[in-house]
Order: structure tokens, then sequence, then C-alpha cells
């Protein structure tokens, strides 16, 4: 389902949105990895690419981030030629809205950017949907670019899942990433630059919030 039809929704049976919290009560911070990379001794830059529901919520999380460069919403998992989102969105493409994120790894980890997404970004233990978006595009997975990513990321799952600290199991998908389609202009910042839009306030904005509250030694004002 389309987030615009759901904004629809919202506008005509007035319908108040429950906001997206992974950890459920708002208030605990998922633990650190036990396995995590050092932070690098030099500056550099390094990618990470996730998908968890809306991209617009995962950029504006991400774009709040000690370390994280740039934030873009984009499109992974499917073919070239159907990384349009009116194609993404019939669910039918392979596709799931993605966010890469370009960070320097002497100032964040990859691990503490997992940290970060299964924390407050989204709520890992919903199957093709997050929140009120429903679809395959919406599904929640780490795409990995190297082994150590895999790793990491597939070690940071047991970990949680291990300490029992969601109600239901983990359902992301772990998978190498192929390609990267950065998503069409007016996507982009759509947080930072609509953030009166009623499907912003109630799913999106409490997620940088919770940032902040939960996270606060990786958020920054940006």
């Amino acid at each position: 389902m389309s987030k615009f039809v759901v904004f629809l929704s919202i506008l005509a049976t007035a319908l108040v949105l429950v906001p997206v919290n992974a950890a459920g009560s708002g208030n605990t911070a998922l633990p650190s990895p036990s396995n995590d990379a050092a932070l690098a001794a030099a500056r550099s830059q390094q990618t990470a690419v996730v998908a968890g529901g809306c991209f617009w919520g995962i950029q504006a999380v991400f774009q709040h981030v000690k370390g994280v460069i740039s934030a873009t919403s984009g499109y992974s998992g499917g073919a070239a030629k159907t990384a349009e989102y009116e194609v993404v969105s019939t669910g039918e493409t392979g596709h799931a809205e993605s966010v890469k994120i370009i960070y320097d790894p002497s100032q964040v980890t990859y691990g503490q950017l997992l940290r970060v997404f299964f924390s407050v970004a989204h709520d890992p233990t919903q199957l093709n949907r997050q929140g009120p978006d429903e679809g395959s595009q919406y599904r929640s997975i780490v795409f990995y670019s190297n082994v150590e990513q895999k790793r990491i990321a597939e070690a940071y799952m047991a970990q949680l899942e291990k300490a029992r600290v969601f109600p239901n199991r983990i359902v992301t998908q772990v998978v190498p990433l192929n390609a990267f389609y950065p998503a069409e202009a007016y996507h982009q910042n759509y947080a930072a630059n609509h953030p009166k839009n009623l499907y912003i306030v109630y799913n999106d904005a409490p997620k940088v919030a919770h940032l902040q509250q939960q996270l606060p030694e990786l958020y920054v004002v940006k």
C-alpha cells in the first residue's frame, strides 16, 4: 500500500496513528553489539544500506547520527528499470525502500549504526510492513557490502534474539547489496522539508525523538 494512500486514509477517518518504536517502551535503548568493528584510526568514508519501512523516517533518523556524512533515500533489491516509486509501490519489483548511509568509521562503527536501526529507526519484528505501510517494499533488510558487515549484522541479531529484547522474533533479512538506486528528488530530506505532514508527525518525528532520548551519545543536531 502506498504511503500516500495511507495518508489520505488518515485524513478521511481522523485516526491517530501510534508512532513506530522498535523497542516497544520508547524508554530503553538496545544493548551495544558484542561483536563490532573497532573505531578506525583515521577518517574515511564507508557505506551501509538498510531498509525498514518508509525511507523518509529511516533517512531522517540517520541524518541525526554522529559520524553520518549523508543519508540518501532509494531502492535496493530489484532491477534498475523498476527503481521508480510508483512501480516499487506495487510490491512486485523485489525492491525495498532503502537508505544508503555514508559514514566516517572513525566516528561511529557499523555495529552502532545497526544499534540505531534496530532500536529506533524501525520495528524489526514486522513482516512485509512497517507501521501503517504494507507490502514487501517495506520489509526489514540489512544489505551488506562485505563479509565483515554480514558477520556483525548476523551476530547482533543473534545477540538480540538471545536477550529476548523484542516480544516477537526478528524477521530482518541479511542479504548482499547488489545495487542502490537513489529515489526521486522529492523523496530526499522529506521529513525535514515537510515537518507538519501528518505522516511525518505521527510516524517519523517520534523516531528522531527516540534517538535523542535513548542514544544521546549518538545523536547530533542538524
